[in-house]
């Protein structure tokens, strides 16, 4: 007999998750207003890998072999120096309706990695599910850049932003299987973080930090410790506790928060073709999903 999961305490974290990363988009978009991108995006993840040193110093660090921290500092690199890289420049000059429907086809484009890493193999809802999302992403992209304030080039940008959280997750999955998410996820943004300060020096050398408005420096130290550690907590936690399938459901909800706040807060159009596109994209990634779990309820819970 099939029985409906009863609603737990982490359905509400993920709820809150979902509002935090989707309301980051324009709490960003907003601060880089006044900080420039890479100022912001350094003094953002110092403040976010302090934390994540504090926890991983007060839980203890398990010995790692080389091989083990050549990939963490592989993947570090990819995940948060080069992904950071993109994603921060991309949101800057794209709107941010634009940024999170784009950042929703990482599950799409982890799909691919997997399969090309030859982790999995995708079925054909899948490919059909990939072929959907990419003509949302045309349609916002393509068709729709011209509207909202959009950007091709941030666009793009935001899209090498995906490919790099796709390589960074496929190539963290054999360190998970071994290690607590805490440890990978700090680890790998400490990598990432002790590349990123020194190539933003020169641009946080030309802030003139005591004039920053105290609303940004509150946008700033929000997005890191709510955005990346609070939201980080609840995603990993979550998924060791109630499972990979009803953690991740959540993340199809993201790019219409992030919309609607962008709507509200930012005064972002949502003309028709970004409309569709946002249909297009969120219904092939739900596609996409449901074909893999599909085919994942055969084989033994564990990963991640």
């Amino acid at each position: 007999m099939r029985r409906s999961l009863p609603l737990s305490p982490f359905d509400a974290l993920l709820l809150l998750m979902v509002i935090i990363w989707g309301s980051n988009y324009s709490v960003v978009k907003a601060a880089l207003r006044e900080i420039p991108p890479q100022a912001f995006n350094a003094a953002r993840m110092t403040v976010a890998s302090a934390v994540f040193a504090a926890a991983l110093a007060w839980t203890g660090l398990p010995r790692l072999p080389k091989r083990d921290w050549i990939r963490i500092a592989a993947v570090g690199t990819i995940g948060h120096f080069v992904y950071q890289l993109f994603f921060i420049s991309g949101i800057a000059r794209t709107s941010a309706s634009n940024s999170s429907l784009i950042i929703g086809c990482s599950p799409v484009a982890v799909s691919i990695a997997s399969a090309l890493a030859g982790h999995e193999r995708i079925a054909p809802a899948q490919w059909a599910g990939i072929l959907i999302s990419l003509a949302g992403v045309y349609l916002v992209v393509g068709l729709g850049a011209g509207f909202g304030g959009a950007s091709l080039a941030g666009d793009l940008l935001t899209m090498g932003a995906v490919a790099c959280w796709a390589v960074y997750t496929v190539g963290s999955r054999t360190l998970l299987t071994r290690y607590s998410p805490l440890t990978v996820t700090g680890l790998t943004m400490l990598c990432g973080t002790t590349l990123l300060v020194p190539a933003s020096l020169p641009a946080m050398s030309r802030v003139a930090w005591t004039s920053v408005p105290a609303w940004a420096w509150v946008a700033l130290v929000l997005s890191a410790l709510l955005a990346i550690d609070l939201a980080y907590l609840i995603w990993y936690t979550s998924v060791q506790r109630i499972g990979n399938v009803r953690t991740s459901a959540y993340s199809n909800f993201i790019p219409l928060v992030a919309m609607a706040v962008a709507i509200v807060a930012l005064g972002e159009s949502l003309t028709v073709l970004k409309a569709a596109g946002a249909a297009a994209i969120l219904g092939g990634v739900a596609i996409t999903r449901t074909a893999a779990k599909s085919r994942a309820m055969a084989d033994p819970p564990g990963e991640e």
